[in-house]
């Protein structure tokens, strides 16, 4: 376990860093806006306790908004994936239940059960994100249209990075 842990927090500060300078500045006609911060809560160990799992979900949405300026609102939706994340594990976990010393990566558990995974957390996160943000539904089926849209590019680069970092 404390092998993990600089790894983890080498993960946070590179997440954190990439999607700030980089991936906050990419706005596809205002509709597509990718978060791959959220990686860090989805490749957290599977042994990662659950109040540990808020406080980090919790300073990764405050870090994202202290440099975007987003008043609270990657903290609310971060915080609530990492909540989610144990729940949406049972759900899915496979028949035999998770072994000790697997991670959540496409390596362990294949590419449909990663994507489904990914999918879910990451679709709760943008719903969250996106509905704080106008805060109202008077634009309900455009704000529905760039959370599907957003979390289909986020998506594909989360599950691009699976194949491009952990590769056998």
């Amino acid at each position: 376990m404390t092998k993990l842990l600089p790894r983890n927090i080498f993960r946070f500060f590179v997440l954190v860093l990439i999607q700030v300078l980089i991936f906050n500045n990419i706005q596809l006609s205002g509709y597509i806006n990718p978060y791959i911060y959220i990686l860090f809560i989805l490749l957290l160990p599977f042994e990662t306790p659950g109040w540990l799992l808020l406080l980090l979900g919790f300073l990764l949405g405050l870090s994202i908004d202290i440099f975007s300026d987003t008043l609270g609102m990657h903290t609310i939706a971060s915080t609530l994936t990492a909540f989610l994340r144990p729940f949406v594990l049972d759900i899915i976990a496979p028949h035999d239940g998770y072994e000790m010393g697997t991670k959540p990566r496409v390596l362990y558990f294949g590419l449909a059960w990663f994507f489904k995974y990914a999918a879910i957390l990451t679709i709760i996160h943008h719903i969250v994100l996106f509905y704080i943000e106008i805060f109202h539904f008077g634009g309900f089926f455009s704000t529905l249209l760039r959370v599907f849209l957003s979390s289909a590019v986020t998506l594909s680069i989360i599950v691009l990075s699976q194949f491009i970092v952990y590769r056998q």
